[in-house]
């Protein structure tokens, strides 16, 4: 009786299929490869000047070299049935449009997202390609903005009513402003009645894109919820104007 051949690794039988499952599956890793070049340059002519600057062209390099390196792996780095390969490309392929779709919708979809964070915190201002400001309206109907005050990260209130541009005690504070050495000669009607300020000039204040220097403000005597942006701060924008729940502000 003649013994069977034993069945191993190396079988000739392993040694027949081997070459034909690495050049199908080489077969479609190419495939895949022209697919992508195709998605990149159909992208490339349906949004010219997108990676324009040495700096994005590497980045899409860069991206599509580590692209076709796991995507590699993936194809040649294990015995996958056909069904298997075909839903790691399908998969591959989507990650890669995805991506690419993000690259060239970069600017529209960091709009998007502003919008949707001031929505969710209405006192982040949203800004767009062109540099308009839109803010929020908060729960209590009035217009609230995060901004900065000679670097130092300020709340403010919008206010039509108010003429200047009003400090907190606390806010002057934290810009390290000393107090005492202010001169509260300033008289102005407030809700609670007469209320005195001290004058005082930021270097620089600034709400979303919008960026004012040498910035005249009165810094209030006693304390208040929170510091002012008044008309003072407004006519120095090109305009402004309230739609339903939205302030925009629109920089000279």
């Amino acid at each position: 009786m003649i013994p069977k051949e034993p069945q191993g690794p190396w079988t000739s039988r392993d040694l027949e299929t081997k070459p034909r499952r690495s050049g199908l599956r080489l077969i479609v890793w190419l495939g895949l490869m022209i697919a992508i070049f195709a998605t990149v340059s159909m992208l490339a002519r349906l949004f010219p000047g997108r990676a324009s600057s040495d700096l994005d062209q590497a980045y899409v390099l860069w991206n599509a070299a580590l692209l076709a390196l796991l995507s590699a792996g993936v194809v040649f780095g294990a015995r996958y049935k056909a069904s298997e390969v075909a839903r790691n490309i399908a998969l591959w392929t989507g990650i890669a449009f995805a991506l690419l779709l993000g690259y060239a919708y970069q600017d529209e979809l960091r709009d998007a997202g502003a919008r949707i964070r001031g929505e969710l915190v209405p006192g982040y201002a949203a800004v767009d390609a062109a540099g308009t400001v839109s803010l929020i309206a908060g729960e209590d109907g009035h217009f609230h903005v995060i901004g900065e005050a000679n670097g130092v990260t300020t709340d403010f209130l919008v206010d039509t009513g108010a003429s200047d541009i009003v400090l907190t005690p606390t806010d002057a504070r934290r810009l390290g402003i000393n107090l005492g050495a202010l001169d509260f000669s300033r008289r102005f009607q407030t809700a609670n009645g007469v209320g005195r300020g001290a004058p005082f000039t930021l270097a620089r204040l600034s709400v979303g894109s919008i960026v004012l220097t040498d910035v005249p403000v009165s810094i209030n005597e006693t304390d208040m919820s929170e510091s002012l942006l008044g008309m003072s701060f407004l006519k120095r924008l090109a305009s402004f104007e309230v739609v339903g729940r939205k302030l925009i502000l629109r920089p000279r």
